[in-house]
């Protein structure tokens, strides 16, 4: 099987996202949710690490449930900051509180943060033709902006651009993996 050259086959964690989710659109705003506040965690760090670190993410933050993680108050975000099997960075916490307020109220004016997000490219999926991985794009440029005048943080373009990655919005499996064809029938 051919994969992506990025992906280290040696590691079991990269090997499932890669197979499993990562490209693979998502319409479901739990999920959403959760690669929100992964990609957010992950600024700064190593994709790995985030990987690794995943099902502390689920455990600290409430199986990403966004009304859960809205509702926190100061003795939950300390507690958080305490807790060494996740990344313990205060800013990142405390945006993602920030961060599900807001998601919140996209879906309340959108009907859900899928069709919020994926009304960006009308529904479609852009494939990546070249190869070249970029780190970010002028749709990631127009969504990280409009997220941000929404008051959301830890949303710049590169950051948003690594979601639209994961999330299938854009598809930048590289033409020889076996998953860039697979995505096609999307």
């Amino acid at each position: 099987m051919k994969r992506c050259k990025w992906v280290d086959e040696t590691n079991e964690l990269y090997v499932k996202y890669h197979d499993t989710e990562w490209g693979i659109p998502s319409y479901d705003d739990h999920y959403l949710f959760e690669m929100l506040l992964l990609e957010s965690f992950q600024a700064g760090l190593s994709w790995i690490t985030i990987l690794k670190k995943r099902e502390a993410f689920r455990e600290a933050f409430d199986n990403f449930d966004v009304i859960k993680v809205s509702q926190y108050d100061e003795t939950k975000i300390l507690s958080l900051m305490s807790n060494q099997k996740i990344v313990r960075n205060q800013l990142k916490i405390r945006a993602t509180v920030n961060n599900a307020k807001i998601f919140i109220k996209i879906q309340q004016e959108f009907g859900s943060f899928s069709n919020y997000i994926w009304s960006f490219t009308d529904g479609k999926i852009i494939y990546n033709e070249n190869d070249e991985l970029p780190t970010t794009s002028s749709l990631s440029d127009q969504i990280s902006a409009d997220l941000k005048k929404r008051g959301m943080k830890f949303v710049g373009s590169t950051i948003i651009y690594s979601y639209l990655q994961a999330m299938g919005i854009i598809n930048d499996h590289e033409t020889t993996c076996d998953f860039y064809k697979r995505s096609k029938v999307f």
